[in-house]
């Protein structure tokens, strides 16, 4: 592997994996379901969670920066049946939202060419971000970095163009007061299972930034680099998230049914479309559908990187064919990408010969993201209290994850409320089918686990025999490399 990947590039990874369709389309439901109040309260707990949880992959990263990234960590750190089940469990989750990102692109590009088919624009996005990972690790950081800076861009303008309305400058229409915080039923709209309900808006939205995780495998200089993305970016993505929050329900109520929207092809009802509209900007859906549509090949992008160097970690670790750990000239692992290219599509065409069959896939990632917090807050735990008991102090770590052990175990047990709070009404309503969709990634991530410790006999290692040393299989890292 090659380790070409600056600060710069790690910082953008982080910011992009978090700003998508989440903020720019969903956080409009947000502040229907809990009021504007609930909605901020959930994205600051939301957010300080996932702060704890980068901490902590921070803290093991820098002590050992492995593509793997939690997977590995699991394995090492806790038994490698957890790791063995991270890892595929991560790899479902990526290379099913590969092709249903492909999928969107289509239905963004539709808003312009609607005569033509969406799959041709799906295919073009197959081989582009095939092309962008298949030339360098640069490339793909190249390109996330100038795909995340568009989306940031977009942000700040926002907040500007907001700022400027609720004082009146913009918009016409005079300055904008706080009367929205207290309309009805707000700011706290539905009490505690409306902030529970925005919880799972939030986590999704937010899912994305464990990959600076995976990207640290291959940067230059992980000790340095991956602390300083992480401070860097988490406040920026906190700050972004609550001032566009804010924004919005000032400008809009929380009864206003555009709110409601959360899929691409709603981009003229997203509230920066609605807020810019609001403004006098008149061609705000059309910059709108642009934003988006890179907000949409940047995940693309990204899941396919993580994809790749996932499959990579579990050949490298003896968890997959060893073929898939093969590196070319270029420090690319060809095989990973093709066979994660190739799986792909077989998912993408599902969508044309079974629709019901794609719709149980998208359902079988649909927790993956939570489920691998919950690996890294584990992992972190397991880490730490190792590195104690074998004698080490915590002043030998170059970075220190913040408040251990708070910071794993409220991330642990907030994973927990969130997994099991996905879909209560379905329970309620005993609807079987709807209680599969949702909860399918449970019992195959319970599968994978199984299946690996009942063959290999697989156990939790004991702290003082847990490997602190440098390396995995496969891979070392030392820090005179640097």
């Amino acid at each position: 592997m090659q380790r070409s990947l600056k600060t710069r590039h790690l910082s953008m990874i982080a910011l992009g994996g978090s700003i998508g369709t989440g903020l720019f389309i969903a956080s409009g439901s947000a502040i229907t379901s809990a009021g504007p109040g609930g909605a901020l309260i959930a994205y600051t707990v939301m957010g300080i969670m996932v702060y704890f949880l980068m901490t902590s992959l921070a803290e093991m990263a820098t002590y050992i920066p492995l593509t793997g990234s939690f997977a590995a960590y699991a394995s090492k750190f806790v038994s490698p049946a957890l790791g063995f089940a991270l890892g595929w469990n991560y790899w479902l989750n990526c290379a099913i939202t590969v092709p249903v990102e492909a999928t969107t692109v289509g239905l963004v590009m539709n808003f312009w060419f609607p005569h033509i088919p969406s799959w041709v624009f799906s295919a073009i996005t197959f081989a582009l971000i095939f092309l962008i990972n298949y030339l360098s690790v640069k490339s793909y950081g190249e390109t996330e970095f100038w795909l995340a800076l568009v989306k940031v861009i977009t942000v700040i303008v926002f907040l500007i163009v907001g700022v400027l309305v609720i004082l009146g400058i913009m918009g016409g229409r005079g300055p904008v007061d706080l009367q929205n915080f207290t309309y009805k039923k707000a700011p706290f709209v539905h009490g505690i299972s409306g902030i529970v309900n925005v919880f799972l808006v939030a986590g999704f939205s937010f899912q994305g930034t464990e990959m600076i995780g995976i990207a640290a495998g291959e940067s230059e200089n992980p000790e340095k680099s991956v602390p300083e993305a992480i401070k860097s970016t988490f406040w920026r993505i906190l700050l972004f998230y609550i001032c566009t929050i804010f924004v919005i329900a000032c400008i809009l109520p929380y009864t206003d049914k555009n709110l409601l929207s959360s899929n691409v092809t709603d981009v003229v009802t997203s509230p920066f479309t609605l807020v810019f509209k609001r403004a006098g900007l008149a061609a705000a859906a059309s910059v709108m559908n642009t934003v988006i549509l890179v907000a949409v090949l940047s995940s693309a992008n990204s899941w396919m990187y993580a994809s790749t160097r996932m499959l990579f970690s579990q050949a490298r670790e003896g968890f997959a064919w060893r073929m898939f750990g093969y590196v070319n000239k270029r420090g690319i692992p060809i095989y990973s990408l093709v066979g994660t290219t190739v799986i792909g599509l077989l998912i993408w065409f599902t969508q044309f010969i079974g629709p019901q069959a794609y719709n149980y896939l998208i359902g079988a990632s649909g927790l993956s993201g939570f489920i691998a917090w919950l690996g890294i807050a584990i992992s972190h735990y397991r880490f730490r209290r190792a590195f104690i008991k074998q004698g080490h102090d915590v002043s030998e770590l170059k970075y220190h994850a913040t408040l251990f052990p708070f910071g794993p175990i409220f991330a642990l047990i907030l994973c927990v409320v969130v997994i099991l709070c996905q879909n209560l009404d379905a329970f309620v309503k005993l609807d079987w089918q709807s209680i599969a969709v949702t909860y399918m990634t449970i019992p195959i991530f319970i599968i994978l686990y199984l299946y690996y410790k009942l063959r290999y006999g697989s156990h939790l290692i004991p702290l003082d025999q847990v490997d602190l040393s440098r390396k995995t299989k496969g891979e070392s890292y030392e820090a005179s490399d640097q």
